[in-house]
């Protein structure tokens, strides 16, 4: 069964609309070490949601893991395909008024870049 994570970008610099134009890339530039742990865990096949910070804080669409090379620990190659623009956009004030996401490193750590998922985060962001 797929893995479910979440990846911030800032939309200035690279932008959910960039990867659909894009089709495909290479996640890189992540330098937190538990973001890090979590790009080299990834596998092919496993289900991404794409979240854009800045002065937009919300979850706005899908992509999908291509491949993962972490044979650089420091500096994982994962590649993603884009997906799907979210039918409704999910702000931050949302996902943190969910119970659901109450535990979740990407409300308890603000920070943090590549964030797990479980199925039914996902679901919830996907609107399923």
């Amino acid at each position: 069964m797929p893995s479910d994570y979440l990846l911030k970008t800032e939309p200035t610099e690279y932008s959910f609309a960039d990867l659909q134009k894009d089709g495909a890339t290479i996640w890189d530039g992540v330098s937190n070490p538990v973001a890090l742990r979590n790009l080299r865990g990834m596998q092919p096949g496993d289900r991404l949601i794409i979240y854009e910070t800045g002065d937009h804080k919300t979850a706005v669409g899908t992509a999908t893991v291509v491949s993962v090379d972490a044979s650089n620990p420091k500096s994982p190659q994962v590649k993603i395909k884009g997906g799907k623009a979210l039918t409704k956009p999910v702000s931050l004030a949302q996902i943190k008024s969910d119970s659901l996401f109450a535990d979740s490193p990407l409300v308890r750590q603000g920070r943090l870049s590549v964030v797990p998922l479980t199925s039914a985060q996902y679901k919830t962001l996907v609107g399923s």
